[in-house]
């Protein structure tokens, strides 16, 4: 009986939230718009046992008509053209998953401090007719790279990136000192009984970032994802015009379908668990 009172809540206020949708203007980024997908997405999140076949006939419309706002919206962002991820490792999943199917424009440098690792990466991604022209390589430590980071649009820090919390901070203080502002930071981080397995990355440790999102999972994939974007610079200027910084919004990094980056590329060897890692 709870579960069904619960569904029917559920059911209530996604209809809610569709109908306040359906009445915008435009689905292009504004702050009413990201607040109600915002909105949306955190009411669907939680796990929740709803059959579709049993929804009545206008909740099975007003679906319908939901995912195809979604999708509408989804694809209404910019996509990144340049993305980085450091620690790319020997198998850059999350690299090719997303040129290969989400972000095919895009061109993804990779970075790894093990130049064998970056060798394997490269003869992977060689076979593909398509990844070698998207997917660049690079030998490097990343507390070595100061300007070029300011070319990216994106950074994807993995996880194993300063298993000490000390070096991470440092990691993640030289890439705040060095991105672009407005550029996201995406990073993995670990919550509950998973902090044995992965180090966690906490909100007043991204000094020079707003955070904009946390995602713990609830499910087999180990790796919480937190989403934060560099903190635009105050500009002195001479000439009366304000400098405006491209904000990226989390949707042009993910669809809307995979918005906290859940790839489950693999298996993890611990009890057969699956992660996130690079």
């Amino acid at each position: 009986m709870e579960s069904l009172q619960r569904e029917i809540i559920l059911i209530e206020k996604v209809c809610e939230i569709y109908h306040k949708i359906s009445k915008l203007d435009s689905l292009k980024p504004s702050e009413d718009v990201d607040s109600l997908f915002t909105e949306l997405v955190r009411t669907c999140i939680p796990p929740s046992s709803i059959n579709i076949a049993t929804l009545p006939a206008d909740v099975q419309e007003i679906r319908s008509k939901l995912i195809r706002l979604c999708e509408h919206y989804s694809g209404s962002g910019q996509a990144p053209k340049r993305l980085a991820f450091v620690g790319s490792g020997p198998m850059p999943l999350s690299s090719i998953v997303l040129a290969s199917y989400h972000l095919k424009d895009t061109i993804f440098h990779n970075y790894d401090i093990d130049s064998m690792a970056n060798s394997m990466a490269s003869h992977l991604v060689s076979s593909d007719p398509d990844l070698p022209q998207t997917m660049v390589f690079h030998t490097a430590n990343i507390m070595d790279v100061t300007d070029e980071l300011k070319e990216y649009d994106v950074i994807f820090l993995a996880a194993l990136v300063g298993m000490d919390i000390d070096e991470k901070v440092k990691v993640i203080d030289h890439l705040a000192k060095y991105m672009a502002p407005g550029a996201l930071l995406m990073l993995r981080s670990a919550h509950g009984a998973r902090v044995f397995l992965y180090p966690v990355v906490d909100a007043q440790q991204l000094q020079g970032f707003e955070v904009l999102s946390v995602f713990h999972p609830n499910d087999d994939v180990i790796n919480s994802v937190v989403i934060s974007r560099k903190i635009a610079e105050p500009v002195t200027i001479d000439d009366g015009y304000n400098h405006h910084h491209h904000e990226w919004r989390i949707d042009s990094i993910m669809p809307l379908s995979c918005k906290y980056c859940e790839f489950k590329t693999f298996n993890d060897p611990l009890g057969q668990m699956k992660m996130i890692d690079n």
